[in-house]
């Protein structure tokens, strides 16, 4: 499935919901990419994820949908999340299986 230009490309997260900047940038900047393919990364603090999308009408517009599977200091977890593209900026959430969840904002680099 090819993914809108609009969403593609490496996004650096600036806000969660959940956590501070201080966590989202511990390890690396906190970040998410997506390829045209639908594959994609993201890092934030000590989680990572490998990420798989699609694109859904969502409220007449676009957005993106996706599962990952990933880690959180060396354990294995997964999730799922969405994420749409509005005046150059991304915003959506990251939900993680069995565990916490958190609104995202995001910018492309």
């Amino acid at each position: 499935m090819k993914i809108p230009d609009k969403f593609t490309g490496k996004w650096k997260i600036y806000h969660m919901d959940k956590w501070d900047t201080d966590y989202i940038d511990m390890e690396v900047p906190g970040h998410i990419t997506i390829d045209k393919d639908g594959i994609g990364h993201f890092q934030f603090g000590l989680v990572t994820g490998e990420i798989d999308c699609r694109v859904e009408k969502y409220n007449g517009d676009e957005r993106i949908e996706f599962t990952w599977y990933g880690s959180d200091e060396g354990d294995d977890i997964s999730g799922r999340g969405w994420a749409e593209v509005h005046k150059k900026e991304m915003h959506g959430w990251i939900y993680i299986h069995l565990g916490d969840d958190s609104g995202f904002k995001a910018k492309k680099k």
